[in-house]
């Protein structure tokens, strides 16, 4: 089997190891806990490798598998409306397909918010950030030809490089401007095909965390 198609279903296995650990909980406790946690994810913008995020995300799945109807079981932070997808609190998940993708429900794993949806703005700042990215994580991509008329390694490393600077901006030029209409976000922050993981992407701290 090449490691491609395996590589997937490793994950899909540990990640299901990781959350069994939910089974145990009956709905009450665990609309609770979902419940709280997003209090306190109010306010801010996530990574999406967070520890906190990732608990929430095993929760969420667990409890759409359940067909658990969070607004019915247990008071829902007022801040949060309901995803049109499936109902539960709406929490953004922007990735750097956004433009194409739409903005991803982290509880269904489907579209939550069409990009045209979202406030003119926030579009225009999306779509010139996406416009610089998308020929840089191409370079992951090119063909053997392509590979063939260049020197391959130093223009993936540059492109790596430039995927850093570029998710490091996201993050903290256009993303903040979401909390003005949506109480949190989580967003995509690695970059498999350039292999740019979340410890390339360390920021400074924000002035309300030092």
């Amino acid at each position: 089997m090449p490691a491609s198609d395996h590589e997937p279903q490793r994950l899909e296995k540990l990640w299901a190891e990781y959350g069994s650990f939910l089974d145990s909980w009956d709905d009450l406790t665990l609309a609770r806990w979902m419940a709280q946690t997003l209090s306190q994810l109010n306010g801010r913008i996530w990574r999406q490798s967070h520890p906190l995020i990732g608990s929430y995300r095993l929760a969420a799945v667990a409890a759409h598998q359940r067909g658990l109807k969070l607004y019915r079981v247990a008071s829902i932070p007022h801040d949060y409306t309901q995803a049109e997808c499936c109902g539960a609190p709406l929490l953004p998940f922007i990735t750097r397909d956004v433009v194409e993708d739409g903005v991803i429900c982290l509880h269904c794993n489907s579209k939550a918010l069409e990009f045209e949806s979202l406030p003119a703005e926030l579009q225009a700042s999306l779509r010139s950030w996406t416009s610089r990215y998308d020929p840089v994580h191409a370079v992951a991509h090119w063909t053997e030809e392509q590979k063939r008329r260049s020197d391959y390694d130093q223009a993936y490393n540059h492109a790596a490089g430039q995927a850093e600077d570029l998710l490091n901006e996201l993050a903290q030029e256009i993303l903040p401007d979401f909390l003005d209409h949506y109480p949190a976000l989580i967003w995509e922050d690695h970059d498999t095909c350039l292999d740019v993981q979340p410890d390339d992407l360390l920021s400074e701290p924000s002035p309300d965390e030092t």
